[in-house]
Parts: C-alpha cells; sequence; structure tokens
C-alpha cells in the first residue's frame, strides 16, 4: 500500500491520462497497521481504525480484491483468484503486467506442535484480535458462571507463545484489560488469573537490547505474569498446554506469536529465494538477476548497506519496511523515465515496545527508556507512521476519550456468527409464532 500510494504521487499525471496504470492485488480492502492490533485487541482503538482502506487512499489506483496463487514472471503474468471467480466458479483469471511489486509480507509460523491446528490462535490480523478480545472476556463470563473448579481454571489460565513484539504486547495490554474487567464479576479477583508467557530462548524483545529485555521481564513477574525462558511448548492437545520444563496447564486460551515465515506466494513464483525462502533482492530493492520485478518488507532479503559486517540483511521489520517501500515506488518511477536508480540505507533507529497502559520499553537511537516515558514514545512513534491524517486524527481521539472514560469492557463473541439469532427465529420447531 506504502509502495502505490507513492507511485499514485509520483505518476498522478500518467495516472489520470491513462498512461500508466497501477493495479493493486489483495485479499482484503484494507491494510492492517499491526503495530496497533494489541490496543484494538485491549479496546484501547475501535478495530476500524487500525486498517486503512485500500479504496480510499488509492483513488488513482486499480484495486482487486483477490489472492494471487501463481506468478509466471517470465510470461509477465499473476494467477488471481478472487471473490468473483468463486461466485463464479471459473477458476482463476490472468492479469498481465509490465513491472511486478511482491510485497506479501509474511505468516504465521505455525511449528507441528500436537493441538496447536485446533486450539491455537494467532495475532497478526485485525479479526485475530478482536476475536481473542472477545475470547477472553468470554472466559471470564465462563469461570464466573461455572461451578467445575477445573473449568474455572482452566477458563482462567491464559498462555502467549512466543517472546516476541506481538506476544508482548498482545499479553500485556490484554492482562491489563482483563484486570480492569474483572471488578464488574463478584466472584473473581485478579490472583484468580494466571498469565504465562513462554519463550524458547533466554530473552524477549530482543530489539529493544538484553538490559531493556531484562527489565521487561521484571515488570511482568512484578505484575504476577509467569515468564518461562528457555521453554517451548510441547503440545496443546485436550487443551492442556504441555511445555518442555515438564509443567502442564489446563487453558482454553493459547495464543501462538512464535515467529513469521515469508508468504507462500513466494515459492509459486519463478523468481530466485534465499534459503530462508525470501526473494534475494538488491539494494535497489530489485529481484536479483531478474528485470522488472522488485521487493520489500517482510518478503524481501534486502543487503543492509549501514551495517558493518559484510552480507548482513535489512531486518524484516515495519520500519524497514516503510521505508524501503518509498524508495521502491521511487526508483519504479526512475526505471520508467530512464533515470538512475537509489539504493536503500538506512541505519536501524531503534525500538519501541509497549508492556500495557503506562508502561513500556525503549531503545532508540543509543537511549534507553523504561515506564512511562518509553510508553509515551511508543504511542507517539506509532501515530505519526500510520497513514493518512483521518487515521491519525481518530486515534489520538481515541485515545483522549479512553484517558477520560472507562475501558469499554463488552463483549461481541456473536459477531463471528452473525446469522445465529436469525436462523433460530427461523427455526418453526423453536418458534411456534412463526408458523
Amino acid at each position: 500500500m506504502y509502495a502505490a500510494l507513492r507511485l499514485q504521487r509520483k505518476l498522478k499525471r500518467e495516472l489520470r491520462h491513462g498512461g500508466v496504470q497501477v493495479i493493486v492485488v489483495d485479499p482484503e480492502p484494507y491494510m492492517t497497521y499491526q503495530p496497533f492490533l494489541p490496543e484494538a485487541a485491549a479496546g484501547s482503538i475501535s478495530p476500524r481504525h487500525v486498517v486503512v482502506p485500500l479504496r480510499r487512499v488509492l483513488p488513482d489506483c486499480t484495486v482487486i480484491i483477490g489472492e494471487a496463487t501463481a506468478i509466471h514472471h517470465g510470461k509477465r503474468t499473476a494467477t488471481v483468484r478472487t471473490l468473483a471467480t468463486e461466485e463464479e466458479r471459473t477458476g482463476t483469471v490472468d492479469i498481465h503486467y509490465d513491472e511486478l511489486v511482491l510485497a506479501p509480507g509474511s505468516v504465521s509460523r505455525a511449528l507441528p506442535v500436537p493441538g496447536l491446528a485446533e486450539f491455537g490462535i494467532g495475532f497478526k490480523t485485525v479479526e485475530e484480535a478482536i476475536g481473542l478480545r472477545n475470547h477472553v472476556l468470554g472466559q471470564l463470563d465462563i469461570a464466573s458462571s461455572t461451578r467445575d473448579p477445573e473449568v474455572r481454571d482452566a477458563a482462567l489460565t491464559f498462555v502467549f507463545v512466543g517472546g516476541g513484539y506481538a506476544g508482548v504486547e498482545a499479553l500485556g495490554e490484554l492482562e491489563d484489560m482483563a484486570r480492569y474487567a474483572v471488578r464488574y464479576y463478584h466472584n473473581i479477583a485478579p490472583e484468580d488469573l494466571k498469565w504465562i508467557l513462554v519463550e524458547a530462548t533466554n530473552r524477549i524483545l530482543p530489539e529493544v537490547g538484553e538490559e531493556m529485555g531484562k527489565y521487561a521481564v521484571r515488570e511482568l513477574r512484578g505484575r504476577n505474569i509467569d515468564v518461562r525462558l528457555e521453554t517451548r511448548l510441547d503440545s496443546c492437545a485436550d487443551r492442556i498446554a504441555a511445555l518442555s520444563d515438564g509443567s502442564r496447564f489446563p487453558t482454553r486460551t493459547l495464543v501462538w506469536t512464535a515467529g513469521v515465515k515469508p508468504h507462500p506466494i513466494l515459492a509459486a513464483t519463478d523468481l530466485p529465494l534465499n534459503e530462508r525462502g525470501r526473494l534475494k533482492c538488491t539494494a535497489a530493492l530489485q529481484v536479483e538477476g531478474v528485470e522488472h520485478a522488485w521487493s520489500a518488507g517482510d518478503a524481501a532479503s534486502v543487503p543492509d548497506r549501514t551495517a558493518d559486517r559484510p552480507g548482513a540483511e535489512c531486518a524484516p521489520n515495519a520500519q524497514h519496511a516503510v521505508r524501503q517501500s518509498k524508495v521502491l515506488a521511487e526508483n519504479v518511477a526512475a526505471s520508467l523515465a530512464g533515470r538512475p536508480l537509489t539504493e536503500y540505507a538506512h541505519k536501524y533507529a531503534g525500538s519501541v515496545a509497549s508492556l500495557g497502559l503506562h508502561r513500556g520499553v525503549a531503545h532508540i537511537y543509543g537511549r534507553k527508556l523504561k515506564g512511562y516515558p518509553a510508553w509515551f514514545m511508543h504511542r507517539a512513534y506509532h501515530l505519526s507512521r500510520v497513514p493518512t491524517f483521518n487515521r491519525k486524527a481518530r486515534v489520538l481521539a481515541e485515545w483522549i476519550l479512553s484517558g477520560l472514560f472507562k475501558r469499554e469492557i463488552v463483549s461481541l463473541g456473536s459477531l463471528e456468527n452473525p446469522r445465529a439469532e436469525f436462523k433460530l427465529a427461523a427455526d418453526t420447531g423453536r418458534h411456534p409464532e412463526s408458523s
């Protein structure tokens, strides 16, 4: 979306006079600003404000809602399955192009852990974030109404696997929300909730540095969160989280945030990939050894021109992806005009992470922050990066309102099955009045 947005500005005259066409293919009609997913799950931000509608911000582009199933760059053809082709049962359509920008990002890396496919919950999309919020609040309702102590304990046990940004920020925000919510339950106390963070390595949040990572562990443990380092999830079959240290926790909530892998579409192309399945790219963001093909973000293996050691690559994170996309768009426009290309070079500025309301850690340009200053820096940084002034204003307004009023703790789990009520009403056997 960022690349298309910059191309739309650079090629505005050509787009409006029909000399150039920019086609954007995506399975969803919006871009998700993922750093705001934890706050959306906690209710600090409305879900519709963490997504950016493509048709609204890309009015001069052609937006196709569909999924690319294969790319034959030798033929300059992308095979796409759309909602219309599914409805018409016509299979797929081929879209022909002159220049290819392949930036599908990454998907969750699921390991063959018994029970994970059946009971695990991901945290990469806005649907997963809101579903997890509804699920956590639903577990409080189950625990409040059951008389079975085993059901209650499992409902109040929340296991998060993965100590990166997604896992730590999601756990921190949801723990904050749940602790606030239990004040409205007559038979649940904050101490009854059991939160467990499982990380296979010896540290969490490696991006913020070792010192800030250790502080984050102390902060979480100070909130009675069980942080287990150098520990793996061996199984979650039968809703029991079995850890490599021998611990077993009956739980109805297992959130999997243990890393990502390149999008599967990359393997369905004729483009060169590295050993980790990412596209081999030059510093100008061209696919190595291939003309008219470009990439950026998690899908691209881009040389880091600012690194001291040879062969270093840019980390697959949002900081690089957003900046790469703009350079990519500039280079595509330059290529069309016959101008020289620009190499991407950005020295890593640092990282910020939220640990819940008014808590955070940050390591920016060599400076280390923790607590409220780091949390404020986290919000300020991401507010400056979320695209469009419209979204910035809406997010800021929601933060101000959430500071003035109490949290919303209502669960809208019925959204996941919106026809349930109507189906019940249409069942003539249950509703005599409908006969």
